[in-house]
């Protein structure tokens, strides 16, 4: 009797287990990514959506690998995966790899010794356990989620490495096929573990995008969210992380970084970075948005500018709150340097996911900007940014 009780204990912890594992990842994803559409989503005009679906469109930002799902299977939670990408006519994805995150996380300051949101999450998706307690294991194997899943489905999924690789992919959907440009990003530099090698080992994994810092400082220098404040710049690591990311063609992201480490970022040689998702902070007065001037110098030396979606970035959560921070980025750094960075599964609300993303292009309509405008900010500023700075082969 004593035996079967201890049994059906055990399997209760058992199902008990599998249910918590199953379930309660998806349940945080869901609330830490709400959107905000309305039933049958945003209004599009028949003229919008036929722009729309000519226009080479892509997006700086993307936190979908951080939640352990396959990123090939519509899901009725978060913003991204490959289904709604190509729904909404998403050519080029950056997906950023999530590795630390502070309890408490916010716009002011972090301590970069805070207890970190995301080792608890790898833990409960049972993820490798090399990844659990290794900032650049946690960035591989998310990487390698990306690699299984273009694998899986080369036709519809192809990473972007190389000039070339894009060309491919450009080339293909202008033949018509329904095919996502993915490119590899890491959020943040601390995955190479100030070890310069590490940055060798990213990149062979594919990683062709890289930001410096994430919500508190690193080896390679401040966060605009740090303990060191506006004054604490790139450190030597960094300045040899950036030098090599130029050499190697990988792109350089600001976003996140301190004042002082963009400054000195600007004034390396051959230095192109971008900003990959943010607001104008002279039209919404975040803390979270660089200074207007700051945007001005990373656009005059040939970077682009990622206008997010969620609402501390544009101050609004509808579509046309988006093109208000979009216009105000053409109005702030001209329409050559304004692109689209939605900070999609960022822990973050949007007011539409991607299979929705028609809605900003009727937006973007409805505030006046021209065709030539539009197609410059949806796609095709991003796509001669790459077309100029990723390796050639």
């Amino acid at each position: 009797m004593f035996k079967r009780i201890l049994v059906t204990l055990l399997a209760l912890v058992v199902v008990g287990a599998i249910a918590f594992f199953s379930l309660a990842p998806a349940y945080v994803e869901r609330g830490l990514n709400p959107l905000r559409m309305p039933d049958g989503g945003w209004p599009v005009s028949a003229e919008a959506q036929a722009l729309h679906d000519r226009l080479v469109i892509g997006d700086w930002h993307s936190d979908a690998l951080l939640w352990d799902r396959d990123i090939l299977k519509q899901v009725q939670r978060g913003h991204t995966d490959v289904p709604r990408l190509l729904e909404g006519n998403v050519a080029v994805q950056v997906f950023t790899t999530v590795t630390k995150s502070p309890r408490g996380q916010n716009y002011d300051q972090n301590s970069t010794e805070a207890p970190d949101n995301i080792t608890p999450l790898f833990i409960g998706q049972l993820r490798p356990i090399r990844s659990w307690f290794s900032l650049r294991e946690r960035a591989l194997v998310q990487a390698e989620a990306l690699t299984r899943a273009e694998r899986a489905e080369p036709e519809r999924l192809k990473i972007i490495r190389t000039r070339a690789d894009l060309r491919t992919v450009l080339d293909a959907r202008a033949d018509g096929k329904q095919v996502l440009g993915a490119i590899l990003g890491s959020e943040g530099g601390h995955p190479l573990e100030g070890d310069l090698a590490n940055l060798d080992a990213l990149y062979d994994a594919g990683f062709r995008l890289m930001g410096l810092t994430h919500f508190f400082d690193n080896e390679l220098g401040g966060s605009l969210h740090g303990e060191g404040g506006s004054g604490s710049g790139l450190s030597a690591f960094g300045h040899d992380v950036v030098k090599g990311m130029i050499a190697k063609g990988m792109v350089i992201d600001v976003a996140h970084s301190s004042p002082q480490m963009v400054r000195d970022v600007l004034a390396i040689e051959g230095a192109r970075p971008v900003l990959s998702h943010t607001g104008i902070h002279g039209h919404c007065g975040s803390h979270r948005n660089l200074d207007d001037d700051l945007v001005a110098a990373i656009a005059a030396k040939g970077g682009v500018i990622g206008i997010g979606y969620w609402a501390d970035v544009v101050c609004g959560n509808t579509p046309a709150d988006i093109a208000g921070s979009i216009i105000a980025a053409i109005d702030l750094v001209g329409e050559d340097h304004v692109s689209l960075g939605s900070d999609y599964d960022g822990s973050v609300d949007a007011p539409f996911d991607a299979a929705h993303l028609s809605a900003l292009t009727q937006a973007l309509m409805d505030a006046g900007l021209s065709e030539v405008q539009i197609t410059k900010v949806m796609g095709g500023n991003m796509m001669r940014y790459l077309a100029e700075t990723l390796p050639e082969n």
